[in-house]
């Protein structure tokens, strides 16, 4: 029995050896944050020094794409690994993660992290309250509906399975209802609580391997807000407007301004609490954002030109609406100050933080890591293409090979949309639609779509085979 003890005390302190030089990982999701919106992808109207200092310091990617045009499918690309043709959750409608799916969280755990998801879920309509303990996430505080989400001021947010009481005060038709609403009684705002949230479960764990999902609400709009509230902000409600407050500008974009201020703010919190903990040079600090920008709650997204040069927004397939920034921050991996025009997607997350903390990667995912391309090390493997479908909305799907990129709108109708072809390359704005120049690449195009979806219970047919033919 002594011997026994010995060697597995042994073994308690080669796995804590090995466990110690496993890097920390903290992936910051945006919420309806635009390509456009971040100094480092060119904007020029509002300035974010936090997040374009963690560009400087890392890698910049200029082809990284959403897994999909709205919240929930594309949350779900990015926890499991795989396209919105493959993954469970499609659609902002119903449809809940099921137990023989694999998270990341689930993933990371195997190799000894502890993992947290500290803001919104909204993964699925409607889910547990446990549903992100229940998937692999040894913490969790915020919002589990993806409508909870759209209060910055909700009277409770979730802890662990369970409520926990907020002082707001909600007094309109939505109360009672996933706690959507608009506050009366604002006193305390959610995203700051979140930040706090974030900071504490770095401070508790600055001594193992965890793995840090801060998944923001902001700048989402609060949508039950946009047209009924009569606050000056409407449905972008901040604190204060801070350095816009005199600014001659309608009452929803300086909210907007400022909730960009305050993100900034917060990702130059947790990069100077990584190093005042002593982590910084062995964490994995990570940036981007769910979809493209919204236009709701009385904000227009050209009033800062949120989607830069690119055609779309939040809920369209184009690319305003899936191609998002991406930074990566791993000092001594990572080199400072450069940039990649690697086609990738939420889909490879899940195979890159695996491969970074030395743990199984699942079979048959959808993504590829991007270890060799953050880091110099060995040939990075590229996509055959990728795909994306979007349930609602009579159904749209559309598929990036190369530059080429065919989209179909009305997909699930008697009378399904034309294609539309696009050398995003050529043509970032996707002005030129050159699908009746190329019918032989938009057939093999459309063959791939064929291909990509895998039909289930809650997505049958997405559109019949008759209606995929150009």
């Amino acid at each position: 029995m002594r011997c026994l003890a010995i060697t597995l005390a042994s073994l308690l302190i080669v796995t804590d050896s090995a466990n110690a030089e496993k890097p920390n990982i903290v992936y910051i999701l945006a919420d309806d944050a635009g390509y456009g919106d971040f100094g480092c992808y060119g904007s020029t109207l509002l300035p974010t020094p936090s997040i374009d200092r963690m560009a400087s310091e890392g890698m910049r990617f200029t082809r990284h794409y959403a897994g999909c045009t709205v919240c929930a499918p594309s949350r779900c690309v990015l926890m499991t690994g795989l396209h919105t043709g493959h993954c469970r959750v499609r659609g902002n409608s119903p449809g809940l993660l099921l137990d023989e799916d694999i998270t990341i969280a689930e993933v990371l755990k195997t190799a000894g992290y502890r993992t947290a998801c500290i803001g919104k879920w909204g993964l699925g309509a409607p889910p547990p309250l446990s549903d992100p303990n229940d998937q692999g996430f040894d913490e969790f505080y915020g919002y589990i509906s993806m409508w909870h989400a759209h209060n910055f001021y909700p009277e409770f947010l979730i802890r662990n399975g369970k409520q926990e009481a907020l002082r707001n005060i909600s007094q309109t038709r939505w109360k009672g209802q996933d706690g959507r609403g608009v506050a009366t009684n604002k006193l305390d705002y959610v995203p700051d609580l979140l930040t706090n949230e974030a900071l504490h479960f770095m401070r508790d764990n600055a001594s193992r391997p965890f793995f840090l999902y801060y998944a923001l609400n902001v700048p989402h709009a609060n949508n039950e807000g946009g047209r009924h509230n009569p606050a000056p902000e409407r449905g972008m409600e901040v604190p204060d407007f801070g350095p816009y407050a005199d600014k001659d500008w309608p009452g929803p974009e300086k909210g907007f301004a400022a909730i960009m201020r305050n993100i900034d703010r917060d990702v130059g919190r947790i990069l100077n609490e990584l190093k005042s903990l002593g982590i910084d040079d062995n964490t994995i600090v990570m940036f981007s954002s769910d979809n493209g920008p919204h236009q709701e709650g009385g904000h227009q997204m050209e009033f800062f030109n949120s989607n830069g040069d690119l055609r779309g927004m939040k809920r369209d397939l184009y690319e305003g609406g899936v191609r998002v920034p991406l930074i990566v921050r791993w000092p001594g991996k990572v080199t400072a100050g450069t940039s990649s025009n690697h086609i990738s997607g939420f889909q490879d997350v899940l195979p890159t933080l695996a491969e970074i903390a030395g743990a199984d990667v699942p079979e048959n995912l959808d993504g590829i890591s991007l270890v060799p391309d953050l880091t110099g090390t060995g040939a990075q493997r590229s996509h055959e293409f990728l795909y994306w479908e979007f349930s609602e909305q009579k159904g749209k799907r559309a598929v990036l090979k190369g530059d080429w990129k065919l989209v179909q709108l009305q997909v699930a109708t008697k009378s399904p949309s034309d294609f539309e072809l696009y050398n995003v390359g050529d043509d970032v704005a996707e002005k030129h639609d050159v699908a009746a120049q190329h019918p032989d690449l938009v057939r093999h195009m459309a063959k791939l779509m064929m291909s990509a979806h895998a039909p289930n219970q809650r997505y049958p047919l997405f559109p019949t085979e008759k209606q995929q033919e150009p």
